[in-house]
C-alpha cells in the first residue's frame, strides 16, 4: 500500500490539472478562438502568458517547490476565470452559474488550502 499524505495528493492533482489546462491552451487548438471571444486585449498573448504560468506553477506545486508562491498566480488566474467567464452567467440563474462554476470553485478551494498549508520555505515535507 502506498502511503501518501492528503496534502501531497492534493498537490499532485492540482498541479496536474493546471499542467493539462496549459497544454490544452498551447496544443489543443480552438482555445485561441475562445480567448478571442472573451473580448480581452491581446487575447492570444494573454492565453500564452496564462498557459506558461500554469505550467511553471503547476510543476512547482507537483515538485513541492515554493508551493505557497506557486499558488498565488494560479489563485489570480482562477479568480479571473470565474469573474470573466462565470459571473456573466448569473443572468441565467444562480444554480446554472454554480453548476458551470463548480470545477473552478473546487480548484479555488484546493489552491487556497495549499496556500494556507505551506509557508515560504523552498521545500516542505508532505
Amino acid at each position: 500500500m502506498v502511503n501518501i499524505s492528503t496534502t501531497a495528493l492534493v498537490r499532485y492533482l492540482v498541479g496536474l490539472a493546471f499542467i493539462v489546462s496549459a497544454s490544452m491552451k498551447l496544443f489543443g487548438g480552438g482555445l485561441s478562438d475562445y480567448f478571442i471571444s472573451l473580448g480581452l486585449p491581446y487575447p492570444i498573448t494573454f492565453m500564452y502568458v496564462v498557459a506558461i504560468a500554469e505550467i511553471v506553477c503547476g510543476l512547482f506545486i507537483v515538485l513541492n517547490y515554493y508551493v505557497r508562491y506557486a499558488t498565488m498566480p494560479l489563485l489570480i488566474i482562477i479568480i479571473g476565470a470565474i469573474v470573466i467567464t462565470k459571473l456573466p452567467m448569473l443572468h441565467s440563474g444562480i444554480i446554472n452559474t454554480l453548476f458551470h462554476s463548480r470545477l473552478d470553485l473546487i480548484m479555488l478551494g484546493l489552491l487556497f488550502l495549499l496556500f494556507q498549508q505551506y509557508d515560504g520555505h523552498i521545500f516542505r515535507k508532505s
